[in-house]
């Protein structure tokens, strides 16, 4: 089963159950991907669906930070509910430990040498590790990489 027709199946589970909170989880995703679908006229490969959530965690992230900033606990915890259901649909992560090997192979194999090859590093990095790895950790990775 595609990861689409998995989000599908979730929120019909979710309305099934009358779970207010993931329906409206999953109804966000949903509409995020119809939005670049229909933007682009494409339809999406499980790849794409997961830079999507990738996406939107960021942003719940970031909500999270401006939300308990200025004292709102209470859209904070729904911001994090959030995150819980669209993590469901990222596949395992990689460790930090397997984020730098994996990096520094690249860098090998580019015989990239300075920070000045950043870029080229992280254009192959950014295709071979999308979804598998946190790009935060990824860039810091390559940082480390290029600097040592």
């Amino acid at each position: 089963m595609s990861l689409k027709d998995q989000i599908t199946e979730d929120m019909k589970t979710a309305m099934r159950a009358k779970d207010s909170e993931r329906l409206g989880a999953i109804r966000l995703l949903q509409a995020a991907i119809k939005q670049k679908e229909v933007d682009e006229r494409i339809v999406l490969d499980d790849a794409a669906i997961v830079a999507i959530v990738d996406k939107l965690i960021k942003q719940r992230k970031d909500s999270i930070t401006a939300f308990e900033g200025a004292g709102r606990q209470d859209l904070a915890d729904k911001e994090k509910s959030e995150i819980a259901v669209l993590q469901a649909y990222l596949p395992e992560r990689m460790s930090a430990e397997e984020t730098l090997a994996a990096v520094k192979a690249i860098v090998a194999e580019l015989g990239a040498t300075g920070p000045g090859d950043m870029g080229k590093v992280m254009g192959v990095v950014k295709t071979r590790l999308a979804g598998k790895a946190d790009m935060g950790q990824v860039s810091a990775a390559v940082k480390a990489a290029l600097a040592g």
